[in-house]
């Protein structure tokens, strides 16, 4: 005990602090600025978790903002940094070549397109998801390029236009059948064909697909398909088509109602169409 004084006494004297001060300090323990630091690592850390940490420091200040937490984006992060939580790192992937060639292409009708509402532009794609027991299924899903939600999806065993033609037929259903839609894609067989375009013709619908070498055009459902497989199918045993349909159903419930995004004001999907209707 005296040793522990003395060492306080020298201490106090050689930063030129009083007793009395030093005393005063160690009686108010932590600082206030630290006490909330604690307070939002705690409330950080609730939101990450809701969203298994795939948000990062901006998603978390929005959220936090609409909670009524008053709070800069700079002290998120260093908050999230101290603490080691850092999000899921979505990434893209060059598409893979696909061997139909540009005569049966149709024109690009996107990269100088305005999009200003709701089914003016829907853009759809397929990926690859292996089953544990070595085969493959495929995922087809259509997006509302200015709301972002996803507005219809299929599973099959096959990468074929009945694939594309039953997702197609799902998203016009479920969007009450509206005029004037752009409908945008890469190159591959399942939009190319026959069956594919006379359904797009049937509805209206005007087709455009990928400029040559612009993986870009699509970047929007690369995207999507590269959060889906990083946020829920990686992180889990894929059995079954009837697993993958009930985890994409999740999924994409969740992507649609829960899961904000920067580009269309911090909100969700569904949020973003209640806005404009």
């Amino acid at each position: 005990m005296n040793r522990d004084r003395f060492s306080i006494v020298n201490m106090c004297r050689m930063l030129d602090v009083s007793r009395n001060g030093f005393n005063s300090w160690f009686r108010r323990g932590e600082s206030l600025r630290s006490q909330e630091d604690e307070k939002l690592h705690l409330l950080i850390k609730k939101v990450f978790e809701r969203h298994k940490g795939h948000y990062g420091s901006p998603k978390i200040t929005k959220t936090l903002r609409d909670e009524g937490v008053a709070v800069g984006q700079k002290r998120v992060a260093r908050i999230m940094r101290e603490q080691g939580l850092s999000a899921t790192k979505t990434k893209l992937y060059p598409p893979k070549k696909k061997n139909n060639g540009s005569i049966h292409a149709s024109p690009n009708l996107i990269h100088d397109l305005d999009v200003n509402r709701p089914n003016q532009l829907w853009v759809g794609d397929i990926t690859y998801i292996k089953l544990e027991s070595g085969e493959w299924l495929y995922l087809s899903a259509i997006m509302d390029r200015f709301t972002r939600q996803l507005i219809s999806w299929s599973v099959g065993p096959k990468r074929d236009a009945a694939l594309t033609c039953g997702t197609l037929s799902r998203a016009v259903r479920n969007r009450n059948y509206p005029d004037g839609v752009i409908y945008h894609s890469d190159k591959g067989s399942e939009y190319i064909a026959n069956s594919f375009r006379n359904k797009l013709a049937y509805y209206g619908i005007k087709q455009s697909m990928n400029r040559k070498q612009k993986m870009n055009d699509n970047a929007f459902m690369e995207s999507f398909f590269n959060s889906m497989k990083i946020e829920s199918i990686k992180l889990q045993p894929i059995t079954s088509e009837k697993t993958l349909r009930r985890i994409a159903s999740q999924y994409i419930r969740y992507y649609n109602r829960k899961r904000i995004h920067m580009s269309i004001g911090g909100i969700t999907p569904n949020d973003c169409e209640l806005q404009y209707n």
